[in-house]
């Protein structure tokens, strides 16, 4: 495994980038993954596992998140994980003249979309499952009572060891959905081993609490309507609640954007069938090269 690489961003992060593999050709297209809120960047390790033969595939862990270096003041709004992924773009790590696609899931999609108004000329396009971009007012606002955020306060952060952790996840929702192989990836780089033995969560539950209540104020919905390169919003089953919902509205808002809807799957959708979210992905690079 190619160790991450570290790229400084504002507020003394160090922004982690996983090269999950693929061609030496510079000419291979690129496709840069984004992770949800309180996963990490190597949860798409099998996506990408079915795509390196034919592109190289990079993943960040966003600030907060997985194995990059979050300073305990450092800001963890959205525009943040915009900014760190601006910095990403900006860095060197892939050469300007070769061919990005942006895939993101859930909060993953509104920083790309935030860091793509910015870099439009770097993204060539942009495939986004459920991505959390909503009209204001729609999400509690960062001081207001914000029941993803409680939830996520809750969540048990020590496990007496990875085996467990992935044993108490396998046994209830939503984690019960995934793919083995995308539930061994998440705890496998969720984790930090601890002096006694036991695992601890990277994302903190205070952590992930915090970027979840700063949903409703991340600027993505300005942003979104008005990206002029291809966009692709992929949704799986209609729910009442969670990012799901949000799709007829962002639909709207953009009408030129490709929807793309497999009711077979939920929120986690990437981790639950990485073969065919892969195949899906394959064919709209294709399309937009």
């Amino acid at each position: 495994m190619i160790p991450p690489t570290l790229i400084p961003c504002a507020d003394g992060v160090r922004v982690a980038v996983h090269d999950l593999g693929g061609p030496a050709d510079t000419n291979a297209d690129i496709l840069l993954f984004s992770h949800a809120t309180g996963l990490h960047g190597r949860t798409w390790d099998p996506v990408a596992a079915q795509l390196t033969d034919r592109y190289r595939c990079f993943a960040i862990d966003h600030r907060g998140h997985g194995v990059s270096e979050t300073p305990d003041d450092a800001g963890l709004a959205w525009s943040h994980m915009g900014d760190d992924t601006v910095a990403v773009l900006d860095s060197g790590l892939i050469a300007p003249h070769r061919v990005i696609h942006g895939v993101g899931h859930s909060m993953g999609g509104a920083a790309l979309v935030l860091a793509a108004i910015r870099r439009p000329l770097r993204l060539r396009s942009l495939w986004l499952y459920e991505p959390v971009i909503v009209p204001p007012g729609v999400l509690p606002a960062s001081g207001e009572p914000n029941a993803m955020a409680a939830a996520a306060e809750r969540r048990r952060a020590t496990f007496d060891s990875a085996d467990a952790a992935a044993a108490n996840y396998a046994s209830k929702p939503p984690l019960d959905e995934l793919h083995p192989a995308a539930l061994q990836s998440y705890v496998m780089g969720g984790f930090a081993p601890q002096p006694d033995g036991t695992v601890r969560l990277r994302c903190l539950p205070a952590t992930e609490a915090t970027v979840f209540r700063g949903a409703g104020d991340s600027g993505a919905w300005n942003a979104f309507s008005a990206l002029a390169m291809p966009v692709a919003v992929v949704a799986g089953r209609p729910e009442l609640v969670g990012p799901r919902a949000f799709v007829p509205a962002m639909l709207q808002s953009r009408p030129a954007t490709t929807f793309i809807e497999r009711p077979d799957l939920g929120h986690f959708g990437p981790l639950e069938d990485p073969i065919s979210m892969a195949r899906d992905l394959a064919a709209w690079v294709v399309a937009n090269r």
